[in-house]
């Protein structure tokens, strides 16, 4: 296939490439992946399919604290271990008998005494063999306990009355499972042949998905993103996470809402552009400075800029590389909202990534 080939395919149909040519296996296996999936802070749980049935593997530290059952404990059986859960709609229906039914969202499900009574959000996604048999199976439970029934019913006539945003709401769950184990998987491929996972580089792209799930969830309803609040979330979060002496962030960024489907390209860019900087404009300097600026400059016109000063690209390079995951998040971008992407180098005068956006959000915050 040839780059042209690559960059014309839809961004779904490339993520289905992942998927059919990862596995997650040896991610699993090893220390420092269980250790990465400790500190996400939404309980997680992995299993695989032995013998005829779906057997955990893995559960993370958000996983314990929430359930109250140690990995220890739960290691090897089957998804009878939340059978204390059951369907807040159809209360005569397990979690172990929901489960298999659904894909993206499984549904609410009520725990009840004796054991502490909670109310949580169940999304699922399957990974299948190359022959399309079922693998391994990702489970991520969301504790809505505090919120009220009436505020739930609410947002579940609103998503019923705007059809746009239940498709809105339901592509952005599958979209973070998919992006969360299309990213997972990727690495493994990395380790599997001599190279080292990028465990820095992976937790970045994930917090970028939760920081976004955060606003999403913050008033409720999730129409609208502020993109100016969310890339400076991102933009401190990898400062925080680096924290480079001598480098220093120039940020700059106005109220900017966008919808869902624009937020998520835009953070994944954002977060990849400024993690590359960390890791290579600055070598052999002792420091620079960092350019985000998110700029609303007319009613439904932003214009975002990532730059640094540092030593620019290698010669003969570009960004991104056809066929790989930048240019996903560049073409999905760009099938969510008029761009102009555009990425300028000069050797020891750094980088500049500038992409212009033409978007108007389909559906506005309720009154």
């Amino acid at each position: 296939m040839t780059a042209s080939d690559q960059t014309s395919e839809s961004p779904s149909q490339q993520v289905n490439d992942l998927f059919d040519s990862l596995e997650l296996t040896k991610a699993i296996d090893t220390a420092e992946f269980k250790l990465f999936l400790d500190h996400i802070p939404i309980a997680i749980i992995i299993s695989k399919f032995v013998h005829g049935d779906q057997r955990i593997v893995f559960a993370n530290q958000a996983y314990e604290n929430l359930i109250g059952q140690k990995l220890a404990e739960i290691v090897g059986r089957g998804w009878s271990v939340l059978e204390s859960f059951r369907l807040e709609d159809e209360p005569h229906l397990t979690f172990s008998e929901a489960l298999p039914k659904c894909e993206d969202f499984v549904g609410t499900f009520r725990r009840e005494p004796p054991h502490k009574p909670m109310l949580v959000e169940a999304y699922a996604g399957l990974i299948e063999n190359e022959d399309g048999t079922e693998n391994y199976r990702i489970v991520a439970l969301i504790d809505v306990t505090e919120r009220e029934k009436a505020q739930r019913e609410e947002f579940s006539r609103q998503l019923r009355d705007k059809d746009m945003l239940l498709k809105e709401v339901q592509h952005r769950v599958k979209n973070n499972l998919q992006l969360l184990t299309a990213l997972i998987r990727l690495d493994a491929r990395n380790q599997r042949n001599g190279d080292t996972v990028n465990l820095d580089r992976l937790a970045g792209r994930i917090e970028s998905l939760q920081l976004l799930y955060r606003d999403l969830s913050a008033d409720g309803f999730g129409q609208t993103i502020d993109l100016g609040h969310y890339l400076s979330q991102i933009a401190s979060a990898i400062m925080h996470t680096y924290a480079v002496d001598g480098i220093r962030l120039d940020l700059k960024v106005d109220h900017a809402p966008v919808s869902i489907n624009v937020a998520m390209p835009v953070g994944l860019l954002v977060n990849e552009l400024m993690t590359n900087a960390f890791k290579y404009a600055f070598n052999g300097r002792g420091g620079g400075t960092l350019t985000l600026h998110c700029l609303h400059e007319k009613e439904d016109s932003y214009r975002i800029v990532v730059a640094d000063d540092g030593v620019g690209l290698p010669e003969g390079t570009t960004w991104p590389v056809p066929g790989k995951l930048g240019a996903l998040m560049v073409q999905t971008l760009r099938e969510n909202a008029k761009t102009d992407f555009n990425v300028e180098t000069a050797p020891g005068k750094g980088t500049r990534a500038t992409f212009g956006l033409v978007h108007k959000p389909t559906l506005n915050k309720p009154n």
